[in-house]
């Protein structure tokens, strides 16, 4: 039998209501052996995610304060599921060994991993399913880096023996058994993980949206989803500051060439975003019917370009060597550096240079003697992103004209080498109706 792997994020498992909504979806397909749980999200505005409430757990207890009550706030929403699904795992005996470890004021990764181990409980009880701890699975060495070799052969030791299993989210152990967990969002690493390790025909990550769209709904109205989306356009969307997918959330996936499906649990009629290789998403688009020329449009704004301009620069050894050694002193990772014949210009994030612009201005006068220095700033950049893109005449043309009628002066043009993406820089205040115009020439005309 062909295997998937299915991922539930917090807002799918919030409640009872949402966890009958997912046992549906699973017993659809019985291909949808392993799962993958987050903690319990938010069910309503205003209330606590279970990861939070445990993080302030153990807040409270290093500040030598009463813990108990809170903890069982905690124990009470996963009671609150079990007495309404008439559930008959031992919760309990949960709750008590937990307790107990909290007397030996353990780590802040054991604490706020409790949330997925708990909720995998009662979900595996749910569903009937087996109950496997990612504890013994998930591996990471004495330093706390994830170590991908010795969890693949883990996982598929353990899962392997079981035809069906519920599998906590977003962490591991370390090797002497302390628990470590990865960064928020972890959830979304363990089930690519799984899905890597056992080459599943399918990664799905069952969330509250329907997949992604092709641009941001805040700036353009009722924007097209994305149905078809290259691991590599989505590393470009995310890194430009597309809310997907975090991209050791892909990796896992990607390295084993398991395709990837985005799907809404409060509409699992929608087929959602598929993300897979370039190859795979150039025949599947091709068969469906889509004819956009671009994927998706991203960006963010607060950005600051220094334009270094030095007369016969190109025969200069080592200016640009100089460049990145001094944003290497002051830890920054610079964006882009679009150059010329005797130019170059360093793209920086605001955030990154967290004030310290005129002692870089300086470093840069000092150590590499440029004959002028220009500094723009208040740029926001701006991603179009596309395979497709490369191989339509007109493309840049038909950007920068929507560009321009739009009334936006473009102060930045960049494309990378893979000629997946086109990047602009305008000014912040013309963000918004850059997209808008982008988005319109391309997908609305």
């Amino acid at each position: 039998m062909a295997v998937k792997v299915s991922k539930f994020g917090g807002s799918s498992v919030a409640d009872g209501i949402q966890l009958n909504k997912i046992k549906e979806i699973i017993k659809s397909d019985p291909e949808r052996r392993y799962i993958v749980v987050s903690a319990p999200g938010k069910r309503f505005d205003g209330d606590n995610k279970i990861t939070d409430l445990l993080y302030l757990v153990k807040t409270t207890m290093e500040n030598v304060l009463p813990y108990e009550q809170l903890f069982q706030v905690v124990c009470d929403r996963y009671t609150a599921v079990h007495a309404n699904l008439g559930l008959t795992v031992d919760m309990q005996a949960a709750y008590d060994e937990i307790l107990e470890k909290l007397k030996t004021n353990p780590s802040a990764d054991y604490i706020a991993s409790r949330g997925e181990y708990l909720n995998a409980m009662l979900i595996a009880d749910l569903l009937g399913f087996d109950f496997v701890d990612a504890e013994g699975m998930i591996k990471f060495d004495e330093n706390g880096r994830f170590l991908m070799e010795e969890t693949n052969q883990a996982i598929r030791d353990e899962l392997l023996s079981h035809e069906y299993a519920v599998i906590p989210g977003f962490y591991g152990s370390l090797p002497n058994g302390d628990i470590k967990t990865f960064p928020r969002g972890g959830s979304d690493i363990t089930g690519s993980l799984v899905a890597g390790a056992l080459g599943a025909e399918c990664y799905e990550n069952w969330t509250d949206v329907s997949g992604f769209l092709m641009a941001d709904p805040r700036i353009v109205k009722n924007p097209k989803q994305i149905r078809t989306v290259s691991y590599k356009e989505l590393r470009e969307l995310s890194y430009m500051g597309a809310s997907v997918l975090h991209e050791d959330a892909i990796y896992p996936a990607r390295l084993a060439d398991v395709p990837i499906n985005i799907r809404n649990t409060n509409d699992p009629d929608d087929p959602g975003t598929m993300i897979v290789s370039q190859e795979k998403a150039i025949e599947l688009k091709e068969k469906s019917g889509e004819s956009d020329i671009i994927t998706g449009i991203a960006g963010s704004k607060d950005f600051t370009v220094v334009a270094l301009y030095k007369n016969i620069m190109s025969q200069e050894r080592g200016f640009v060597r100089r460049i990145l050694g001094i944003l290497d002193d002051y830890n920054i990772n610079f964006e882009h550096l679009p150059s010329g014949i005797d130019t170059v210009s360093v793209v920086m994030s605001n955030k990154q240079i967290n004030g310290r612009l005129d002692e870089i201005i300086n470093e840069f006068q000092s150590r590499l003697r440029p004959d002028s220095i220009d500094v723009i700033e208040g740029i926001a950049q701006i991603a179009t992103v596309g395979h497709q893109m490369s191989a339509r005449r007109g493309t840049a043309a038909k950007l920068f004209t929507a560009l321009a009628e739009a009334g936006v002066n473009i102060r930045m043009i960049d494309q990378g080498s893979s000629e997946l993406n086109i990047i602009v820089g305008v000014d912040n205040k013309d963000f918004n109706k850059a997209i808008q115009a982008i988005y319109g020439a391309f997908v609305e005309a």
